[in-house]
């Protein structure tokens, strides 16, 4: 192999090390909370991620005002920009704002969303295995 090759190799190697290999976002998560669950797909091309919000607990299960959001997409086909992130629209209890999904490692992900890109808040979610 030549000294070319060789370089190429290496500098290969050296980003693939570098770059963080994450898990699949593929599954059940719960926000910080604890009172609300979401089931994350991977959906329209297969690279989109889709979040259906699946579980309401603590009492917010009985206000009528979540009721109609339990079974409903908050994220709808956003797209991935880079491994372990994606940006979409958020609907959020009836309010729309632009979303960023990060996923941290493979049991927490973090999710942010911005109206008008002043107004941010975001939420921590965890791998729920229960």
């Amino acid at each position: 192999m030549n000294r070319f090759a060789r370089y190429v190799l290496g500098v290969g190697l050296a980003l693939a090390a570098a770059t963080p290999a994450f898990a699949s976002p593929v599954g059940t998560w719960e926000i910080e909370m604890r009172d609300s669950r979401y089931e994350a797909t991977m959906c329209g091309d297969g690279t989109q991620l889709c979040v259906r919000l699946i579980w309401l607990g603590n009492g917010a299960e009985q206000q009528p005002e979540n009721i109609p959001y339990l079974n409903q997409l908050i994220i709808n086909e956003a797209k991935q920009t880079r491994p372990g992130e994606w940006k979409g629209q958020l609907n959020l209890y009836g309010h729309k704002a632009a979303g960023t999904i990060t996923q941290v490692n493979e049991n927490q992900i973090t999710l942010q969303g911005c109206v008008l890109a002043v107004f941010c808040k975001s939420y921590e979610m965890y791998r729920y295995n229960g």
